[in-house]
Protein backbone atom coordinates (compact mmCIF):
# COMPACT_ATOMS: atom_id res chain seq x y z
CA UNK A 1 0.00 0.00 0.00
CA UNK A 2 1.47 3.32 -1.06
CA UNK A 3 1.56 6.51 0.94
CA UNK A 4 -1.17 8.03 -1.23
CA UNK A 5 -3.49 5.11 -0.48
CA UNK A 6 -2.91 5.48 3.26
CA UNK A 7 -4.14 9.07 3.07
CA UNK A 8 -7.05 8.23 0.78
CA UNK A 9 -5.61 9.82 -2.34
CA UNK A 10 -4.64 6.67 -4.20
CA UNK A 11 -6.80 4.92 -6.76
CA UNK A 12 -10.30 5.57 -5.54
CA UNK A 13 -11.88 2.72 -7.50
CA UNK A 14 -15.44 3.90 -7.26
CA UNK A 15 -16.42 7.49 -7.96
CA UNK A 16 -18.34 9.60 -5.49
CA UNK A 17 -21.42 9.32 -7.73
CA UNK A 18 -21.16 5.51 -7.61
CA UNK A 19 -20.87 5.66 -3.81
CA UNK A 20 -23.94 7.91 -3.67
CA UNK A 21 -25.84 5.46 -5.88
CA UNK A 22 -25.18 2.85 -3.16
CA UNK A 23 -26.84 5.12 -0.60
CA UNK A 24 -23.74 6.81 0.79
CA UNK A 25 -23.93 9.59 3.33
CA UNK A 26 -21.61 12.61 3.05
CA UNK A 27 -19.84 13.52 6.28
CA UNK A 28 -18.09 16.88 6.40
CA UNK A 29 -15.24 16.76 8.92
CA UNK A 30 -14.60 20.51 9.10
CA UNK A 31 -15.30 22.49 12.27
CA UNK A 32 -18.86 23.51 13.11
CA UNK A 33 -18.03 27.10 12.14
CA UNK A 34 -16.60 26.11 8.75
CA UNK A 35 -19.61 23.89 8.08
CA UNK A 36 -22.00 26.75 8.95
CA UNK A 37 -20.31 28.96 6.34
CA UNK A 38 -21.23 26.52 3.53
CA UNK A 39 -21.60 22.80 2.93
CA UNK A 40 -23.09 20.14 0.68
CA UNK A 41 -26.87 20.01 1.09
CA UNK A 42 -27.83 16.99 3.17
CA UNK A 43 -24.33 16.36 4.49
CA UNK A 44 -23.69 15.63 8.16
CA UNK A 45 -21.12 17.59 10.16
CA UNK A 46 -18.84 15.49 12.34
CA UNK A 47 -15.57 17.38 12.91
CA UNK A 48 -12.36 15.39 12.64
CA UNK A 49 -11.58 16.17 16.28
CA UNK A 50 -14.57 14.09 17.44
CA UNK A 51 -14.82 11.44 14.72
CA UNK A 52 -13.19 8.75 16.90
CA UNK A 53 -16.02 9.21 19.40
CA UNK A 54 -18.67 8.95 16.66
CA UNK A 55 -17.55 5.74 14.92
CA UNK A 56 -20.32 3.69 16.56
CA UNK A 57 -22.95 6.23 15.44
CA UNK A 58 -21.54 6.20 11.90
CA UNK A 59 -21.62 2.41 11.81
CA UNK A 60 -25.28 2.49 12.93
CA UNK A 61 -26.11 4.38 9.73
CA UNK A 62 -25.28 1.15 7.90
CA UNK A 63 -24.36 3.15 4.79
CA UNK A 64 -21.19 3.79 2.83
CA UNK A 65 -19.57 7.11 3.76
CA UNK A 66 -17.93 9.88 1.74
CA UNK A 67 -15.87 12.22 3.92
CA UNK A 68 -14.97 15.74 2.85
CA UNK A 69 -13.36 18.85 4.30
CA UNK A 70 -11.85 22.05 2.89
CA UNK A 71 -8.87 20.65 0.98
CA UNK A 72 -8.90 16.88 1.44
CA UNK A 73 -6.31 16.50 4.18
CA UNK A 74 -8.65 16.20 7.17
CA UNK A 75 -11.00 13.98 5.18
CA UNK A 76 -8.04 11.72 4.35
CA UNK A 77 -7.37 11.34 8.07
CA UNK A 78 -11.05 10.68 8.75
CA UNK A 79 -11.20 8.10 5.95
CA UNK A 80 -8.21 6.31 7.43
CA UNK A 81 -9.80 6.25 10.90
CA UNK A 82 -13.14 4.98 9.60
CA UNK A 83 -11.60 2.41 7.27
CA UNK A 84 -9.59 0.99 10.19
CA UNK A 85 -12.90 0.57 12.04
CA UNK A 86 -14.48 -1.36 9.15
CA UNK A 87 -16.57 1.45 7.65
CA UNK A 88 -16.94 1.47 3.85
CA UNK A 89 -15.53 4.93 3.20
CA UNK A 90 -13.98 7.08 0.52
CA UNK A 91 -12.18 10.40 0.76
CA UNK A 92 -14.21 12.87 -1.27
CA UNK A 93 -11.59 15.58 -0.81
CA UNK A 94 -12.56 19.24 -0.69
CA UNK A 95 -16.27 19.82 -0.20
CA UNK A 96 -16.64 22.36 -3.02
CA UNK A 97 -15.04 20.04 -5.57
CA UNK A 98 -17.12 17.12 -4.28
CA UNK A 99 -20.29 19.22 -4.56
CA UNK A 100 -19.48 19.95 -8.21
CA UNK A 101 -18.75 16.27 -8.87
CA UNK A 102 -22.03 15.16 -7.31
CA UNK A 103 -24.00 18.01 -8.90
Amino acid sequence: MGLLNIFGFGSKGESAKEFMAKGAVVIDVRTYEEFASGHIKGSKNIPLQVINNKVADIKKLNQPVIVCCRSGMRSAQAASILKAQGVEVMNGGGWERLERELG
